[in-house]
């Protein structure tokens, strides 16, 4: 009987590569993920498939006179069988390179895992037992409706395992849901979007959806040509978060104390402190948070500026990042915390922005005399790291609010907006809900949002996209 049949659990495979090891420090991570999918075009399903997948990654340490040095090693569809060379590779990788910047001794002490020996928590076609009903009852009310739908439905459970050579045995399951959903016109003049985030597919309706795509592509039945400049602008909450994820991307410590980033102060030091915006933002993350539940300790895959293998296990605690409207951390490892002499803020697996705010978008749009009201952006790309100044487009519908209602669709723009600059000039905030980050959305679902206001938003020029 081979080793591969023997030894196949996800905690005897990460326990079987511990017993392999032979330098002085060793952590390994197993991921079981499923997946099952739903896609649809012209208001019918086209595709649907349940997948199955394992990675482990092998950190070896070894320590020598000038420092201890790590090596990581990746791979795919592991067996038993695939352990030593695996291991080995990690080790020979730890020996042949020089001593790690951010190495620190590995984390012990957290409890273990009660389900650490359990097996892995796997997704089905189950999932989309209530879903798939109310999506082809939205298939009907579309057709009557004159408009076409498009879109998928994706769900993903990863069941991660982190055991050590310290001891530590550490298990987290974390699901993942995306629904994006888009409605066009019979003629592909008209678009509108709508995304959500989802553990389970229990919390969206697409029959709510369809009903809203509708009304929107209802408003983009007429058309309105603007010139590029500076307007006020509603920002929902799947831009919002797009634009404040980018922001916490380039929130790590040392580089603020370096002067590479927005959050550095001129002249040397970093912002802390420093007021950022007029509303009494807050801005955090927690492992807990209902709905958005992460990882309650840190998964390190690979060493980098807001993140390091020797932190493996490490609790992650709620942290505030912006409190009343003031900054108040940025992201540390052990190693820049040290380096910064900045509090310990591991990196974050969720995102929720809230000022207090109780509106609508709806009813902020009522409040609206003249403006723009979004409805998601993309193609984000950093032109200045030093102000954070982004740039990207406008997608799937813009269009003009006056007097309180939407009057007509008007053409997509470029834009060009620091986010930390828009949250210093956003003059209000709505209600802070769940929402999907359309742009990152492949990285990045766990967020909760409210609407915001910009008076003054930079449309730097007209666009031809869709």
């Amino acid at each position: 009987m081979s080793s591969s049949i023997r030894i196949t659990k996800p905690h005897e495979i990460v326990e079987r590569a511990l017993e392999l090891s032979t330098t002085d420090g060793c952590v390994v991570i197993g991921d079981e993920g499923s997946t099952a999918n739903l896609r649809w075009a012209g208001n019918a399903l086209t595709t649907n498939g349940v997948t199955r997948g394992r990675t482990l990654t092998v950190i070896a340490t070894v320590d020598g006179k000038e420092g201890t040095a790590s090596g990581v090693v990746s791979r795919s569809a592991v067996t038993a069988d695939d352990l030593e060379p695996l291991v080995r590779a990690a080790e020979a990788a730890a020996r042949g390179a020089g001593p790690a910047e951010d190495a620190q001794p590995l984390v012990t002490g957290t409890p273990a895992s009660p389900d650490f020996t359990d097996a892995p928590a796997e997704t089905s076609s189950a999932v989309f037992s209530d879903f798939a009903p109310a999506l082809g009852e939205a298939f009907a009310r579309a057709r009557e409706g004159g408009r076409e739908l498009y879109g998928f439905a994706n769900h993903e459970l990863v069941s991660t395992y982190v055991g050590t050579s310290t001891g530590l045995r550490l298990r987290h399951d974390q699901p993942n849901g995306t629904l994006e959903l888009n409605a066009k016109s019979p003629d592909r003049q008209r678009s509108a979007w709508a995304g959500r985030s989802t553990r389970d597919f229990k919390d969206v309706d697409p029959t709510a959806l369809d009903a809203e795509l509708a009304v929107r592509l209802g408003w983009a039945e007429r058309k309105i040509d603007l010139p590029a400049g500076r307007y006020e602008t509603l920002l929902p909450p799947t831009a919002v978060a797009d634009l404040l994820i980018y922001q916490m991307w380039s929130a790590a410590a040392r580089d603020a104390v370096e002067g590479r980033t927005v959050f550095s102060k001129p002249g040397g030091g970093t912002r802390l402190g420093e007021k950022l915006s007029g509303l009494p933002l807050s801005l955090r993350s927690d492992p807990n948070a209902p709905g958005l539940e992460s990882a309650p300790f840190v998964i390190a895959h690979s060493s980098g500026d807001d993140a390091s293998v020797f932190d493996n296990g490490l609790p992650v605690p709620a942290t505030e990042w912006i409190a009343d409207g003031h900054l108040n951390r940025l992201t540390t490892t052990r190693h820049s915390a040290g380096l910064t002499g900045m509090q310990l803020s591991p990196g974050f697996g969720n995102l929720i922005l809230d000022a207090g705010g109780e509106k609508s978008l709806d009813e902020m749009v009522a409040g609206t005399e003249r403006g723009l009201l979004l409805t998601c952006l993309w193609y984000i790309r950093e032109v200045d790291p030093a102000t954070l100044l982004l740039t990207g487009l406008t997608r799937d519908g813009v269009y003009l609010v006056e007097n309180g209602q939407v009057v007509g669709e008007v053409n997509n723009f470029r834009f060009n907006e620091s986010p930390v600059d828009l949250l210093s000039r956003a003059s209000e905030a709505g209600r802070t809900e769940k929402t999907l980050p359309r742009e990152w959305s492949d990285w990045f679902t766990r967020a909760a949002m409210p609407a915001l206001r910009i008076p003054d938003f930079n449309m730097s020029s007209v666009s031809k996209g869709v």
